[in-house]
């Protein structure tokens, strides 16, 4: 848009003029200098993006907060919605309603909100309150602490209605107020944190409108922090939100040699040491986008910062990438990689071979030296595991070797019934073998006679009012399932000498595997138009090598679950076997009711969970002051802190 400088018939500056009719005044924030001319024909000067965007001064904002039974739309409904409509730091409206979501109230949303199953019997439908919601907030712009939260459930709402979702700008303050605070002023970016800090008239309380309030506040007190870095408009505010650290956008060239397709990308250091390692179906996509706004993780901007090359694997297909990612983190353990970098910690729970066997954790697993069960990410799994054992089975804790020709003095467990004290000579081998093939057949096939006992007491103890006992075991006896389900799947795979999968690619031919005892060993593409087994005849022949059978596990566990769920795909052809590939029966599979009913248990008690950080970030989320220059200049670039 052009406008008339100065000369045309007032002496005043062009910011100090009243608008003409229609016309959409310039920022005061930040006036044009005059320009001075000899008295001739009007000039015309192009008007900078700064100057044709939205002044935040006369946005109108809509501040919506929401509780609802649950913290996922597609399990989960509205049941009270709280608005506040502001423009220019003044209050224009309030909207707040029940809802009635069509079920009961959880008992655990009552108490966290206070909303009964009888307050809201007779407030009405998601469907009659979105017209009035939607009227409320027309030609506004929304704001949500938390956003994706609120706004996700109101996209659902609309969806479910047919209602059309209108096409307005958000604002998210939990966004915002990491990138305008430090963690010297706040610990985190909680709504319940930020309102006392911006002395908020309003606590929330998990109420709707009440916290509605206190965003509004929190968001007016985010404003405050704009004005010295020069924001004033609404564009200028959402580019804020989507900066990009300038030393990360200035090393956009790494990704330049970066081919698509499938496959693994490492990042590496100053000293080419890996930083991070990771795998994509586009590599290309995926490694361009740490460079830009999509990604906002602190950790990897740091990582970022510090990579001098970025090396790039292709792979066959997605299987062979997600593998290839395992190994290069289990090798190089790169320091901003979290997942995976240490498969050898894994535990597992070994029944030893000897006269009286007992249990003790491990960490490596070779066949042939006893049963093992596992592995366990940690060791309080693997204690609730052995729990759950010595729950049900009398099996000796002690921990040193025991002879039956050598008795000595029991411990208290025996005086407890705990322990049938064969080192005292009560228990004979036989007796003690008996008690111990429980177990063994519990790991290699049938679960029942040792988790079915403790499941009658999981009942007895709840019918006893006992509840915080009967949890206790319930969760023991789920990760004993858990355990013996995931060793189950694994060793029926880890079994079979050799087979050849097959996947359609998606473009006529296939994507085919070959998996020794658990271990993927070759990959490969059969195009269109070209023989599955004649390719497979090559991936043959260039396979690595796995271990014999009486070595040790020929792949890591999350190898091994990686094929398995790769093989469980729709789609997928068993091109050739060797061997059995079997699932033992009857397995777990009697138990599958009890570990849905108990995940979906562990969904309702934390129904508001959520994986995303709400802590203050470091580089490159602090923003520091400076006025951008007038006439389009750059945005003030992200400061690192010292």
């Amino acid at each position: 848009m052009l406008f008339p400088a100065s000369g045309t018939g007032s002496s005043l500056p062009r910011h100090e003029q009243a608008p003409a009719h229609g016309e959409r005044p310039l920022p005061r924030s930040r006036p044009a200098p005059p320009v001075r001319e000899p008295a001739g024909p009007a000039r015309y000067v192009q008007a900078s993006i700064d100057d044709l965007g939205t002044p935040l001064a006369g946005t109108t904002f809509v501040v919506v907060d929401l509780e609802t039974t649950g913290g996922s739309p597609k399990d989960s409904a509205i049941t009270e919605i709280g608005a506040v409509k502001v423009r220019g730091g003044e209050v224009l409206g309030e909207f707040q309603t029940l809802v009635d979501p069509g079920c009961e109230v959880p008992p655990y949303i009552s108490v966290l909100t206070g909303i009964t199953t009888a307050m809201v019997a007779t407030a009405p439908r998601i469907g009659a309150v979105l017209p009035a919601f939607l009227e409320f907030a027309r030609g506004a712009v929304l704001v949500a602490h938390n956003a994706p939260f609120d706004l996700g459930f109101l996209r659902a709402a609309c969806e479910q209605t047919g209602t059309a979702w209108p096409a307005a700008a958000s604002v998210d303050t939990a966004v915002l107020a990491r990138r305008l605070l430090s963690r010297d002023e706040v610990p985190n970016c909680k709504l319940a944190t930020l309102a006392p800090y911006f002395s908020a008239t309003t606590s929330p309380c998990h109420r709707a409108l009440d916290d509605a309030r206190a965003t509004v506040d929190v968001l007016h007190g985010l404003f405050e922090r704009l004005g010295p870095l020069g924001v004033t408009s609404l564009e200028e505010l959402h580019g804020l939100t989507r900066q990009v650290d300038p030393v990360r956008r200035g090393k956009r060239h790494l990704a330049e040699h970066v081919p698509s397709g499938p496959g693994v990308y490492v990042f590496r250091g100053p000293r080419d040491e890996p930083l991070y390692v990771g795998t994509s179906n586009d590599l290309r996509t995926r490694v361009r986008s740490y460079f830009s706004s999509g990604e906002q993780r602190s950790r990897m901007t740091e990582m970022v910062a510090l990579a001098q090359r970025i090396e790039a694997l292709s792979c066959a297909h997605d299987l062979e990438a997600a593998v290839r990612e395992l190994r290069l983190i289990a090798e190089h353990k790169p320091r901003y990689n979290r997942r995976s970098r240490f498969p050898e910690r894994a535990l597992w729970l070994r029944l030893t071979e000897e006269h009286f066997p007992r249990l003790s954790t491990v960490r490596r697993v070779r066949p042939g030296a006893g049963v093992f069960l596992g592995p366990f990410a940690d060791r309080r799994a693997a204690d609730m595991a052995t729990a759950a054992i010595h729950e049900a089975l009398p099996l000796r804790q002690c921990t040193s070797r025991l002879s039956p020709r050598v008795p000595t003095s029991a411990c208290a467990l025996f005086g407890m019934g705990r322990c049938g004290a064969p080192c005292a000579g009560h228990q004979s081998v036989e007796e003690y073998a008996r008690i111990a093939a429980v177990l063994r057949a519990a790991v290699d096939g049938d679960p029942s006679a040792l988790v079915e006992p403790l499941l009658t007491r999981v009942d007895r103890l709840s019918a006893e009012h006992r509840f915080e006992d009967a949890g206790v075991l319930r969760d023991r006896v789920t990760v004993l399932l858990r355990a013996v389900r995931r060793r189950q799947r694994l060793q029926s795979l880890a079994a079979v000498p050799e087979l050849a999968i097959a996947r359609p690619d998606g473009e006529g031919g296939w994507a085919l595997s070959v998996v020794r005892r658990g271990r993927l060993v070759a990959a490969g593409c059969a195009p269109r138009g070209t023989s599955v087994r004649d390719t497979l005849v090559g991936l043959r022949a260039t396979a690595e090598t796995t271990p014999d059978d009486d070595g040790e596990l020929a792949a890591t566990v999350d190898e091994t679950e990686l094929v398995m769920r790769w093989m469980e795909k729709p789609g997928t052809r068993l091109v050739e076997v060797t061997g059995t590939l079997a699932c033992v029966a009857p397995g777990t599979g009697g138990f599958s009711g009890f570990l849905a009913r108990v995940e979906a248990g562990r969904a309702l008690r934390d129904p508001f969970a959520d994986g995303r950080q709400l802590g203050t970030r470091s580089r490159p989320e602090r923003v520091t002051g400076g006025s951008p220059a007038v006439g389009g200049g750059p945005v003030p670039p992200l400061a690192s802190p010292a």
